[in-house]
């Protein structure tokens, strides 16, 4: 079988789209199967995090080059490359692709369905464009993929599609997210001027990503006697006399205003190389996110052995399992709760370390690729 694989989302202007593919076509070439892979690259495009180069000289992969993926040239140059690499299917893993005339089965990825469940995140035009595009894509595609049962589930409801055709196909953290020796931590704390003991939290400041509730939890924290479960039984504890700091780190918006004061720093985007330390170094963990597709972020913190709070919303409890402290994203009192709990409590501290290793340990790369390759399979036979 000749699989064609989309990387030309592998750009700076798509971070998590490009890392899902990035780290799917490694994971397929690295399987070493007697199919042939052709990877479809854009060469003109900015790319910063990943050595495509080394990706396509991997054994059994053929470099097929093609103007950006999201270029008009891009999309109608398509069907006749496919042709001339006589593939046999076609794997896009975003919902952009020629939806008419491809000349073989093709599989689409679609992640979520984030712009229709928040719609104040985008414009109109954007929320159209995403609605039709997706349509079309899944109408197009003989395979649909996508990474939680939770995502299928809005992708069944909101489209229509019969829920037999989308198939759950978990991602993974990468290989590199593991627990980072004190060396690393350290040189790493001293370059980002980084406390003792700090919570971390790594997402952007979309809305839906919920850093209002942090904040406000952290505030709280703060104000011991303000420190009142709003929508929880449970009754905070008085705040570490430690005193850690809140760090964030993620991509901002220009119209973004984290406020830093004297317990909370925001390191905005930090350096792919860096991340492991930075989770590993963390105290804790918090992810308060309203929805994920999938959630990599709490998913990645576990793989280094850092405890995790996040919230009971989206796919994060089918990720997390019982490996992390869930928490209802729109009370702060329970959030604040939560984070004093873990931070006097070690026994809790080693347990959700323990718990969140084998959690993190059951998602790979190479699983995400054998099932993506089944999917592969059932299209063509």
């Amino acid at each position: 079988m000749r699989i064609a694989l989309d990387v030309r989302f592998v750009t700076d202007t798509f971070p998590g789209i490009g890392r899902y593919a990035y780290n799917l076509a490694r994971a397929l070439a690295l399987l070493r199967t007697s199919h042939e892979l052709i990877y479809i690259h854009a060469p003109a495009a900015r790319n910063t995090r990943y050595d495509m180069a080394a990706l396509l000289r991997l054994p059994g992969v053929m470099a097929l080059a093609a103007p950006p993926a999201l270029s008009i040239a891009g999309q109608a140059a398509l069907p006749a490359l496919l042709r001339l690499a006589r593939a046999d299917v076609y794997h896009a893993p975003y919902y952009l692709l020629p939806y008419a005339g491809l000349p073989c089965p093709a599989v689409v990825t679609l992640h979520d369905t984030i712009p229709h469940l928040f719609p104040g995140e985008s414009s109109w035009r954007a929320r159209l464009m995403f609605g039709l595009l997706s349509r079309l894509a899944l109408h197009a595609a003989q395979g649909i993929i996508t990474v939680s049962r939770r995502s299928r589930d809005d992708i069944v409801q909101l489209y229509g599609v019969p829920r037999v055709r989308v198939e759950v196909v978990y991602e993974a953290a990468d290989e590199h997210f593991r627990p980072a020796d004190p060396a690393s931590v350290a040189a790493l704390r001293a370059r980002y001027r980084l406390p003792e003991i700090y919570v971390l939290c790594v997402a952007s400041d979309k809305p839906h990503k919920n850093l209002a509730t942090l904040l406000e939890a952290w505030d709280m924290l703060q104000n011991v006697n303000r420190c009142e479960p709003s929508a929880s039984n449970a009754r905070p504890s008085a705040f570490n006399l430690q005193r850690p700091n809140l760090i964030l780190a993620g991509h901002r918006t220009q119209q973004s205003v984290v406020p830093e004061t004297a317990t909370i720093r925001d390191l905005g985007p930090v350096a792919e190389e860096d991340m492991a330390a930075l989770f590993s170094g963390a105290a804790l963990f918090v992810y308060p996110s309203r929805y994920e597709g999938f959630g990599l972020p709490p998913l990645e913190a576990m793989a280094c052995g850092t405890p995790v709070i996040c919230s009971r919303a989206g796919s994060l409890p089918e990720v997390a399992d019982d490996a992390v402290l869930l928490v209802d994203p729109d009370d702060p009192g329970e959030l604040a709760a939560t984070i004093a709990r873990v931070l006097e409590d070690s026994a809790l501290q080693a347990a959700l370390r323990a718990a969140g290793l084998m959690r993190a340990a059951q998602f790979s790369w190479r699983r995400t690729a054998e099932q993506t390759l089944a999917v592969y399979e059932r299209v063509v036979l």
